[in-house]
C-alpha cells in the first residue's frame, strides 16, 4: 500500500488547542516518505510556523472537505460539528460514539459507504490504548476542581466565570495554590480533603499528582479493591472533592447518589467527573446529566439537597487546558501507529480499529 497524504485539519470545537500531530512527529513521518497537510490555526497550540520548519505544507482550515477521499487521511482530535453533512473520507479522530453514547446513531449515519473512522479512543494494541490523555485529563480536572473549591467557600452562590488559559503544567499549579490559599484561609486554615477513585490508572495518577503538586496531603486514593463492595460510598460524602477517574466499560453501582448527599454531616462540594460520560446509561455519578466547559466550568446537581451546594465538573476536552504537554506525550504515543498507516490493512492496530466502526455501523443500520 502506498504512503497515504495525511490531512491535519483545524479543530472547530471551542477553546481546543490540542494536536494529535505535533512538529516532531510530522518530521519523523515526512522523513519516513509521509506528506503532511496542516491546516492552518491560530488556536492550535503549536504555532503554524513550527510544522513549516518541520516540513509539513499548510492549507487554509477546512480544506479537508474537498481533499483526494482516495489518498488523503484527515486526521483530527474531536468530533467534527453536529451538523448532519455526509461524510466521505477516511477519518481520525474521538467521535464519542462507540458506547453507544445519546445520538451514536445520528452521528454513524453521516459516514457514506466507502468512508470510514478510526476512532482515537479504540486504537489499542494488546488491549490497551495507544494514546491516551487520560493523565493530563486527571491532572488538569483536579486543578479546575480546586478552583471551584475555591469559588464556593469565598463566593457561595455566584458564577465561577471562566477558567484561564494556560501554556504550560507550571504556570497552572502556581496559579492554582494561590488561588486556593484564601479559601483555605476562611476554611478555618482546613486544606480540602480530594477522595481520587480510579487512582491507579493513567487519569488517576494526573488526578493525585496535581493534588500533591498544589500542596495537598489528604487524599484518599481508591481503585477496584476500595469500589469491590459497590455503592454508595459515604466516604464521596464526608471529602471536600470528589474526582471520578473511572473508564466506563459496564454499568455499575452508583458512587454516589442524592440520598447519599443529603447527610448533615456532608463536606463535599464538587465533582469532578473526568470520565465525564453524563449521557451515559453506565454512568456511576447520577446525579447530574450534563456538561460544563471552559466557560462555565461547572453544573449544579439535578436536585437541590440539604447543606452547600454541590457543583459538578463535566468537561469533556480536559487536557487542552494544558495543550503542550498534554499534545506532545499523545502525539508521541500515537506517532508509532500513524508510521503504519501505509500498511494498515495488515496493521492490527489499525485493522482492529477498523472492524470496531463498521460493527457499529451494522448495528445502526439495523435499528433504522
Amino acid at each position: 500500500m502506498s504512503f497515504p497524504i495525511i490531512h491535519l485539519r483545524a479543530e472547530t470545537k471551542p477553546l481546543e488547542r490540542r494536536s494529535p500531530l505535533s512538529p516532531s512527529t510530522a518530521e519523523t513521518l515526512i522523513k519516513a516518505g509521509y506528506k503532511i497537510l496542516v491546516e492552518k490555526s491560530a488556536d492550535r497550540i503549536y504555532d503554524d510556523e513550527e510544522f513549516v520548519a518541520a516540513g509539513a505544507t499548510l492549507v487554509e482550515p477546512g480544506s479537508w472537505v474537498n481533499a483526494d477521499k482516495d489518498t488523503t487521511i484527515i486526521l483530527g482530535l474531536k468530533e467534527l460539528p453536529d451538523d448532519g453533512t455526509p461524510l466521505y473520507h477516511t477519518f481520525i479522530h474521538f467521535q464519542h460514539c462507540f458506547k453507544k453514547q445519546d445520538g451514536w446513531e445520528a452521528a454513524l449515519a453521516r459516514f457514506q459507504e466507502g468512508s470510514l473512522l478510526y476512532d482515537l479512543e479504540f486504537l489499542a494494541k494488546n488491549g490497551r490504548r495507544v494514546a491516551a490523555f487520560g493523565y493530563w485529563a486527571g491532572y488538569a480536572g483536579t486543578a479546575i476542581a480546586l478552583l471551584s473549591w475555591a469559588h464556593q467557600i469565598l463566593n457561595p452562590g455566584t458564577p465561577q466565570g471562566p477558567v484561564p488559559v494556560f501554556n504550560s503544567a507550571p504556570e497552572l499549579v502556581t496559579y492554582v495554590k494561590d488561588a486556593i490559599q484564601g479559601a483555605i484561609a476562611a476554611n478555618k486554615n482546613e486544606k480540602p480533603r480530594i477522595i481520587v477513585i480510579g487512582a491507579k490508572g493513567r487519569c488517576g495518577s494526573g488526578a493525585v499528582k496535581f493534588a500533591s503538586d498544589a500542596g495537598l496531603e489528604d487524599i484518599l486514593q481508591w481503585d477496584m479493591d476500595e469500589t469491590a463492595k459497590g455503592g454508595p460510598f459515604p466516604e464521596i460524602a464526608e471529602s471536600d472533592i470528589f474526582v471520578n477517574c473511572v473508564y466506563l466499560t459496564q454499568k455499575l453501582p452508583p458512587f454516589t447518589t442524592f440520598e447519599a448527599l443529603s447527610g448533615p454531616e456532608r463536606r463535599l462540594r464538587v465533582i469532578c467527573d473526568v470520565s465525564c460520560d453524563p449521557n451515559s446509561e453506565n454512568n456511576p455519578i447520577p446525579v447530574y446529566s450534563t456538561y460544563s466547559s471552559f466557560n462555565n466550568p461547572t453544573v449544579p446537581i439535578a436536585r437541590e439537597i440539604p447543606g452547600p451546594e454541590v457543583r459538578v465538573v463535566a468537561i469533556d476536552h480536559l487536557p487542552t487546558l494544558i495543550a503542550r504537554e498534554s499534545s506532545d506525550e499523545f502525539a508521541g504515543a500515537l506517532l508509532e501507529s500513524l508510521l503504519a498507516l501505509n500498511k494498515r490493512d495488515t496493521e492490527p492496530v489499525w485493522k482492529d480499529a477498523q472492524k470496531i466502526f463498521e460493527d457499529r455501523v451494522k448495528e445502526m443500520k439495523a435499528l433504522q
